[in-house]
Protein backbone atom coordinates (compact mmCIF):
# COMPACT_ATOMS: atom_id res chain seq x y z
CA UNK A 1 0.00 0.00 0.00
CA UNK A 2 1.44 3.32 -1.08
CA UNK A 3 1.91 5.67 1.84
CA UNK A 4 3.23 9.21 1.76
CA UNK A 5 3.86 11.26 4.89
CA UNK A 6 4.85 14.89 4.64
CA UNK A 7 6.64 16.82 7.36
CA UNK A 8 8.69 19.94 7.91
CA UNK A 9 6.05 22.63 7.58
CA UNK A 10 5.44 25.41 10.05
CA UNK A 11 5.44 29.15 10.56
CA UNK A 12 8.48 30.76 8.95
CA UNK A 13 9.74 34.28 8.39
CA UNK A 14 9.85 35.84 4.92
CA UNK A 15 13.28 35.44 3.40
CA UNK A 16 14.08 32.25 5.27
CA UNK A 17 14.53 28.74 3.91
CA UNK A 18 12.66 25.54 4.57
CA UNK A 19 12.96 21.89 3.68
CA UNK A 20 9.94 19.65 3.49
CA UNK A 21 10.17 15.87 3.63
CA UNK A 22 8.01 13.21 2.03
CA UNK A 23 8.61 9.82 3.55
CA UNK A 24 7.40 7.04 1.27
CA UNK A 25 6.58 3.43 2.02
CA UNK A 26 4.76 0.49 0.52
CA UNK A 27 6.31 0.76 -2.93
CA UNK A 28 9.62 0.96 -4.74
CA UNK A 29 10.41 4.58 -5.50
CA UNK A 30 12.63 3.60 -8.44
CA UNK A 31 9.61 3.08 -10.67
CA UNK A 32 7.67 6.14 -9.61
CA UNK A 33 7.44 9.86 -10.06
CA UNK A 34 7.23 11.71 -6.75
CA UNK A 35 5.88 15.23 -6.86
CA UNK A 36 5.10 18.15 -4.63
CA UNK A 37 1.95 20.20 -4.97
CA UNK A 38 0.74 23.13 -2.97
CA UNK A 39 -2.65 24.63 -2.30
CA UNK A 40 -2.87 28.23 -1.20
CA UNK A 41 -5.91 29.36 0.78
CA UNK A 42 -8.92 29.61 -1.51
CA UNK A 43 -7.00 28.41 -4.57
CA UNK A 44 -6.63 25.22 -6.55
CA UNK A 45 -3.83 22.79 -5.96
CA UNK A 46 -0.80 23.57 -8.16
CA UNK A 47 2.13 21.44 -9.18
CA UNK A 48 5.43 22.60 -7.73
CA UNK A 49 8.11 20.07 -8.53
CA UNK A 50 8.69 16.43 -9.41
CA UNK A 51 11.48 13.90 -9.40
CA UNK A 52 11.82 10.66 -11.31
CA UNK A 53 12.67 7.74 -9.09
CA UNK A 54 14.10 5.99 -12.14
CA UNK A 55 16.80 8.42 -13.25
CA UNK A 56 16.66 11.31 -10.79
CA UNK A 57 15.58 13.85 -13.38
CA UNK A 58 13.65 16.76 -11.96
CA UNK A 59 11.03 19.28 -12.92
CA UNK A 60 10.24 22.60 -11.24
CA UNK A 61 7.37 24.86 -12.27
CA UNK A 62 8.71 27.79 -14.27
CA UNK A 63 7.52 30.45 -11.85
CA UNK A 64 9.32 28.72 -8.97
CA UNK A 65 12.68 27.99 -10.55
CA UNK A 66 15.58 29.39 -8.59
CA UNK A 67 13.88 29.10 -5.22
CA UNK A 68 12.53 25.54 -5.24
CA UNK A 69 14.59 22.39 -5.61
CA UNK A 70 13.69 18.75 -5.20
CA UNK A 71 15.91 15.90 -4.15
CA UNK A 72 15.68 12.30 -3.03
CA UNK A 73 17.53 10.20 -0.51
CA UNK A 74 16.48 6.57 -0.50
CA UNK A 75 12.77 6.54 0.25
CA UNK A 76 12.45 10.19 1.20
CA UNK A 77 11.88 13.06 -1.20
CA UNK A 78 12.72 16.59 -0.12
CA UNK A 79 11.47 19.96 -1.28
CA UNK A 80 13.87 22.77 -0.50
CA UNK A 81 12.48 26.29 -0.58
CA UNK A 82 14.62 29.39 -0.25
CA UNK A 83 13.78 33.10 0.03
CA UNK A 84 10.28 32.31 1.23
CA UNK A 85 7.59 34.85 0.49
CA UNK A 86 4.05 35.14 1.85
CA UNK A 87 2.79 33.82 -1.48
CA UNK A 88 4.39 30.47 -0.63
CA UNK A 89 1.88 29.98 2.15
CA UNK A 90 -0.27 26.92 1.72
CA UNK A 91 -0.60 23.21 2.29
CA UNK A 92 2.14 21.24 0.59
CA UNK A 93 1.23 17.76 -0.60
CA UNK A 94 3.39 14.90 -1.74
CA UNK A 95 2.11 12.62 -4.50
CA UNK A 96 3.27 9.44 -6.22
CA UNK A 97 2.48 7.76 -9.51
CA UNK A 98 4.14 4.95 -11.48
CA UNK A 99 6.27 6.16 -14.37
CA UNK A 100 4.69 5.30 -17.69
CA UNK A 101 4.43 7.30 -20.91
CA UNK A 102 4.05 10.87 -19.69
CA UNK A 103 7.03 13.01 -18.79
CA UNK A 104 7.32 14.06 -15.16
CA UNK A 105 6.66 17.63 -16.26
CA UNK A 106 3.40 16.63 -17.94
CA UNK A 107 2.43 14.48 -15.00
CA UNK A 108 2.91 17.42 -12.66
CA UNK A 109 1.13 19.96 -14.85
CA UNK A 110 -1.82 17.57 -15.22
CA UNK A 111 -1.73 16.47 -11.57
CA UNK A 112 -1.62 12.92 -12.92
CA UNK A 113 -1.00 11.27 -9.58
CA UNK A 114 -3.05 8.61 -7.86
CA UNK A 115 -1.52 8.54 -4.40
CA UNK A 116 -1.43 11.53 -2.11
CA UNK A 117 -0.25 12.41 1.34
CA UNK A 118 -2.25 14.44 3.82
CA UNK A 119 -0.13 17.55 3.45
CA UNK A 120 1.93 19.82 5.66
CA UNK A 121 1.07 23.45 6.31
CA UNK A 122 3.58 26.17 5.49
CA UNK A 123 2.82 29.70 6.64
CA UNK A 124 5.15 32.51 5.67
CA UNK A 125 4.57 35.53 7.85
CA UNK A 126 6.45 38.02 9.96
Amino acid sequence: QVQLVESGGGLVQPGSSLSLSCETSGFTVDGYAIAWFRQAPGKVRDGVSCISGKDGSTYVANSLKGRFTISREKNTVFLHISSLIPGDTGVYFCAAEPLRLLSIASMTRLAHFGSWGHGTQVTVSS
